[in-house]
């Protein structure tokens, strides 16, 4: 650029200005990208319990779901037993102990023929497809989900 045209485009336009950030306007967004982090941690921590809590549900009734599968293709009894201070579960002919998240609660309601130990229970199948019933329920702090086995038909249900 000429020095004729420099000195027309800052008639035309002003002097052009050079300016940047205050140093209290940097801390003050240093101060908020803080407490947004600080903020954001427990949150996405909570929501890592309600997949787990989810999770863990999906796998109990699939653990149960398999059971009755076996019971009705093997025509025989097949159970599904829950140690819930170890937090794990086995199927009848399934030589894999499936383990569930230790932070979650788990709480077995089942005839009480079934009940092994005091905190080890089983949920049985029979060969027609019935069930003795029974409840898994799966806790975090407030959170709750509960699988559900129908005593006549069987059927498991995730709520």
């Amino acid at each position: 650029m000429s020095p004729g045209r420099l000195s027309h485009y800052v008639q035309r336009f002003g002097r052009p200005q050079c300016r940047g950030f205050t140093l209290l306007e940097l801390l003050l967004v240093l101060l908020l990208l803080g407490l947004m982090y600080g903020l954001a941690g427990p949150m996405l921590g909570s929501g890592s319990v309600g997949l787990e809590m989810k999770g863990a549900a999906r796998q109990l009734a699939a653990g149960l779901r398999k059971a009755r599968s076996i019971a009705i293709t093997e025509r025989r009894e097949a159970a599904l037993t829950i140690d819930v201070d170890a937090r794990t579960f086995l199927v009848t002919g399934d030589p894999k102990t499936y383990s569930l998240p230790q932070r979650l609660d788990l709480g077995l309601f089942t005839a009480q023929s079934e009940l092994v130990q005091e905190k080890t229970g089983n949920i049985r199948f029979f060969a027609d497809g019935s069930s003795t019933g029974g409840r898994v329920t799966i806790s975090a702090a407030e959170a709750k989900q509960t699988v559900d086995v129908d005593w006549m038909t069987g059927r498991v249900v995730v709520e």
